[in-house]
């Protein structure tokens, strides 16, 4: 296969549905001669935050001088984001031999009657064996959704981390809190280290209950060792215990969160006798960067993108807004998937704005923008509102009303951010 004969054929495997389990992973990656355990994994779950901290994580391994492997989801704008090894996406050529390798051990897997691998699976599967082939030292994973039945759970980590957890996908993975968490405390495993973000109590009791069965050893962040310094649209600054003046291109104060998450991840790799200095954990978190998150594409006036699919992302951006920015009006920019709490994000995002832009993001489950305009205009009657379909026609209308002095922010789903990211950077 070529590439785009490639991507068509990994888009095509959707048709097979989403199947939460372990037992097709376990054969694939078998019959693929077992890569996840050929190189060191430190894996990654939670509700959000989840790619912050993997991105971070493995920045440090990189200026540590490891070769790393991360991998992730979703992708902002190409498949190859998904595959990357010291911040370089695979290349459509070695993804198009990857992916014929596959295929032809799937098509023999069905031959012997075994269940067709769901798209994910694949995906997973492809990123683990490219690492082996490419003889990574670490493999950063980020887990698709919960952890417990994930497909990246085939894999037996040095360090699980568990990021900050709140209510998503609540129809697959539970209504409420600790359901939840237990179903993302499925990635920890018998005896490993397990490092976690400060959660809330109903939360962490479950986490905790999971390391004990597995006689892990847990590490919870310390809000109290954190000493802010400064914020500004150029970055973060901030202390953490014998860390001083740690510098974040990531914005937003859960990201400073999320980068002692990171650190406390891999100072838990001491455990195993591989030891980080600080300057190289300091290094690490100024190189590292997260596209779509929070993210300034233009300045004068400025034009920020952020993933925010869910409540507490909205509340988290919110807050990151308000503490930051100085603006005269903001133009909200939304398009949201209909399976989300759509409610719940507009009922916090928009009070922010002073006019917004409503459309759709690229996805058979994304919410039609009239029917999204409708629910904006349930919430802020007062609201004068643009609605179209076309993102394209959608930047073009913030742009047009954002003047200066005003912010213009574009979120609600990565779907949308992916497509708006290319359309800003031709700009």
């Amino acid at each position: 296969m070529d590439y785009r004969e490639t991507i068509d054929w990994i888009q095509s495997i959707s048709k097979f549905g989403m199947k939460l389990g372990l037992n097709n992973i376990k054969t694939l990656t078998a019959a693929m001669g077992s890569p996840q355990d050929s190189y060191k994994i430190i894996h990654v779950a939670g509700t959000n935050g989840k790619g912050s901290v993997c991105a971070m994580i493995a920045s440090i391994l990189k200026e540590a001088g490891y070769k790393v492997g991360l991998f992730i989801s979703p992708y902002l704008e190409v498949f190859n984001e998904r595959i990357q090894i010291n911040g370089k996406n695979i290349s459509n050529e070695d993804l198009a031999e990857l992916a014929t390798q596959v295929k032809t051990i799937i098509d023999n897997m069905v031959l012997k009657e075994c269940a067709y691998p769901t798209e994910f699976e694949v995906d997973t599967a492809m990123g683990l064996k490219y690492f082996e082939e490419q003889g990574v030292d670490f493999a950063v994973v980020e887990v698709g959704l919960g952890g417990r039945f994930d497909a990246t759970n085939v894999v037996t980590p040095l360090v699980s981390v568990i990021t900050n957890i709140g209510y998503d996908h609540m129809d697959i993975l539970g209504d409420t809190l600790p359901k939840i968490a237990f179903e993302k405390a499925g990635i920890i495993k018998k005896g490993i280290r397990v490092v976690s973000y400060p959660q809330g109590d109903e939360v962490l009791a479950v986490i905790k209950n999971k390391c004990r069965g597995e006689d892990a050893h847990l590490t919870v962040v310390d809000k109290s060792k954190i000493k802010f310094i400064s914020a500004s649209p150029a970055g973060q600054v901030f202390d953490y215990g014998d860390l001083k003046n740690l510098r974040i291109s990531l914005l937003g104060g859960h990201q400073i969160l999320n980068a002692v998450t990171a650190v406390v991840a891999v100072r838990a790799l001491r455990s195993c006798g591989i030891v980080i200095g600080s300057n190289v954990i300091e290094r690490g978190l100024e190189m590292a960067r997260w596209p779509g998150r929070l993210e300034i594409m233009k300045t004068h006036p400025y034009i920020m993108i952020d993933g925010a699919h869910n409540p507490q992302g909205a509340g988290v951006l919110r807050k990151a807004i308000e503490d930051i920015f100085e603006y005269k009006k903001l133009i909200l920019v939304l398009g949201i998937l209909r399976d989300k709490d759509v409610d719940g994000i507009l009922k916090i995002l928009l009070p922010l704005a002073g006019e917004a832009v409503i459309t759709k993001p690229v996805s058979p489950r994304a919410m039609a923008a009239d029917e999204l305009n409708n629910r904006v205009r349930e919430i802020r009657p007062e609201l004068k509102t643009y609605c179209t379909e076309d993102i394209d026609a959608a930047i073009d209308r913030g742009i047009e009303v954002t003047g200066k002095g005003d912010l213009m922010l574009v979120c609600g789903s990565l779907y949308l951010i992916g497509e708006v990211r290319k359309i800003l950077k031709k700009m």
